[in-house]
């Protein structure tokens, strides 16, 4: 779902007109903001593009590229939530359509019956294997106007937004709003 429902962007003289009334509004700020939730928007539905060409969903997605990283030994459904940023409802709904399309498998711990573990199955991990080509073509793509020298600032700069947003860095005000 796209976040940004603005068709064009405002320019940066109405942004600095608008910060005569607005004082706490930083022009250079609020254009840098709405350039990045524009990209952001764009990338998503780019991103949805491929995965509707391949018939799943973003979460789908998600999981099988998880459960496919072979330096963890093992997923629990609550690990897969917690590494998705999902709720565990989620993850077990996600879990249960990929089980019952024979991409998952739920086993129970040797050692803890409490425990389950999640893994790709054969098929689940064929069937990744047969998108990563296309997915891989289609984030180089997206990547594509930037050298890499540029995509490595890039990613600093995105890092510094980031850490900005720990919750103990955020003095977000919680003013009441009145309608």
């Amino acid at each position: 779902m796209p976040l940004l429902m603005l068709k064009d962007l405002p320019q940066y003289d109405c942004l600095l007109k608008a910060s005569e009334r607005y004082p706490g509004l930083d022009p250079t700020a609020k254009e840098a903001f709405l350039h990045l939730l524009r990209t952001g928007d764009m990338v998503f539905e780019e991103i949805g593009h491929f995965l509707t060409r391949h018939n799943i969903s973003q979460g789908r997605f998600t999981v099988m590229a998880l459960l496919s990283r072979t330096w963890i030994e093992s997923f629990t459904p609550a690990s897969l939530a917690e590494e998705s940023g999902v709720t565990r409802a989620t993850m077990t709904g996600l879990i249960d359509t990929l089980e019952k399309d024979g991409m998952v498998v739920r086993q129970a711990d040797a050692h803890d019956r409490r425990t389950v573990h999640v893994s790709l199955t054969k098929q689940g991990q064929a069937s990744l294997e047969a998108m990563l080509p296309d997915y891989f073509e289609c984030v180089s793509r997206i990547m594509s106007p930037l050298n890499p020298r540029e995509r490595k600032e890039l990613v600093r700069l995105l890092q510094k937004i980031q850490e900005g947003l720990t919750p103990a860095n955020l003095k977000t005000s919680h003013r009441t709003i009145k309608a």
